[in-house]
């Protein structure tokens, strides 16, 4: 059988992309090895996902932001950066009129079923379920994907979007930047007698980071990054001790602390395709780049990945010029790639001061601060990063207002 497209990994970057080809001729083929119920209704994995105003514009233009319930989205209207114990803050505020926050904070299962809604029932997206991929190819005249069932199915172009440690991405010869931090995140929700005011705190105590994002009402997602080692101990804390470890690491700000659900435990790794294309083949979301959270830009970029390529492919299909061919994938490989590079470059030097701990280390953490919290130039360009507000996209999407 014959597709124009086949994406593999049927994520919010897989999903993203196919819903931006729903208003295209193109035949489109999602694959994933999940059930069509877990696809339909994500189970909460404790993430929550800090969305820029370009993503709001692209999920918008998809119809999958109006799909999300008001208590979903939670604004972050300003954000301060700790270092060790001093009580001197990096504070971001949003001094911008036009924009009401300097993002926005929505639950990733969340995110993925407004994505799975709103691709149901467009004609031209298949959708295979349960199904993994045994084995991928391409030569000049197409690309393949040989199936665990034994079908095999031919496309003009296919597109990995299935993990940071994407198998089919290494099948198709595309090497990748790995950046073990040995360190592991312990996420999960807790309640808290005081208002978090919408803020957001980065707290980068010696041995471990605390991150607070702001959620609806006296809720806050917290995020407690430590070395591998020392992680399972944590995790496996009573709900009081742990509860209680909090509330002294943020120094009372937030009141009396209590866990609210589970908590969940991710390895720390970064990776970025060293490559975003070969023959008849490109690579999305965390497989061209899977960023550490710290800078929260992950999700961002696997969204502006798809926009990318569709812009891309929109370009080619009103020129009559071959989707899969190497001129189309080149122009999405080079502009990717100067937006993900400097970033993920940036965010590994950003990471590796702020968790070494050594006098030097300490003394630039502390000097970093200042002077991003006293140059109103610098400030400024971290705080566009953040924002990342840009009213124009350069290919249209049914529901754009």
């Amino acid at each position: 059988m014959k597709y124009d497209i086949i994406i593999i990994g049927a994520g919010p970057a897989g999903l993203s992309f196919a819903r931006s080809l729903g208003d295209t001729s193109l035949k489109v083929l999602l694959v994933d090895r999940s059930s069509f119920n877990t696809l339909q209704n994500p189970p909460e994995d404790g993430r929550e996902i800090a969305l820029t105003h370009l993503s709001v514009t692209l999920m918008k233009a998809s119809g999958a932001w109006q799909t999300l319930a008001a208590n979903d989205v939670s604004p972050i209207c300003a954000a301060k950066v700790l270092d060790g114990n001093s009580s001197y803050t990096l504070n971001f505020d949003n001094d911008n009129a036009a924009l009401d926050a300097l993002g926005y904070l929505v639950p990733n299962d969340k995110i993925r079923k407004a994505y799975f809604d709103v691709v149901q029932g467009i004609d031209n997206i298949e959708l295979l379920t349960e199904m993994s991929v045994e084995d991928v190819g391409s030569d000049e005249r197409c690309a393949w994907v040989q199936l665990a069932n034994g079908e095999r199915f031919e496309c003009d172009l296919l597109v990995s979007a299935d993990s940071r440690f994407s198998e089919t991405r290494r099948k198709m010869g595309l090497p990748a930047s790995i950046k073990d931090f040995s360190r592991t995140a312990i996420v999960c929700r807790m309640e808290h007698s005081l208002s978090h005011q919408q803020t957001a705190f980065e707290c980068f105590h010696y041995g471990r980071t605390v991150a607070i994002l702001p959620m609806t009402g006296n809720l806050s997602s917290i995020v407690v990054t430590v070395s591998s080692a020392e992680a399972e101990s944590i995790f496996n804390m009573s709900e009081e001790a742990f509860a209680t470890d909090i509330e002294q690491r943020l120094q009372g700000q937030l009141g009396r602390m209590k866990l609210y659900g589970r908590r969940h435990l991710y390895p720390l790794v970064a990776v970025h395709a060293n490559k975003f294309v070969s023959r008849r083949y490109a690579v999305i979301g965390d497989a061209a780049v899977g960023m550490h959270p710290v800078t929260a830009h992950g999700f961002n970029l696997g969204l502006r990945s798809q926009e990318t390529l569709t812009k891309e492919i929109k370009q080619a299909l009103s020129h009559g010029v071959d989707i899969g061919s190497n001129r189309v994938l080149q122009k999405y490989q080079r502009s990717h790639m100067l937006v993900t590079r400097p970033l993920y470059m940036g965010t590994n030097l950003v990471v590796g001061l702020f968790t070494n701990d050594n006098v030097a280390a300490k003394i630039a953490r502390k000097a970093t601060l200042r002077i991003a919290n006293n140059f109103a130039p610098l400030k400024r360009i971290i705080t566009r990063k953040l924002t990342e507000k840009r009213i124009d996209i350069p290919f249209f999407l049914p529901g754009l207002k």
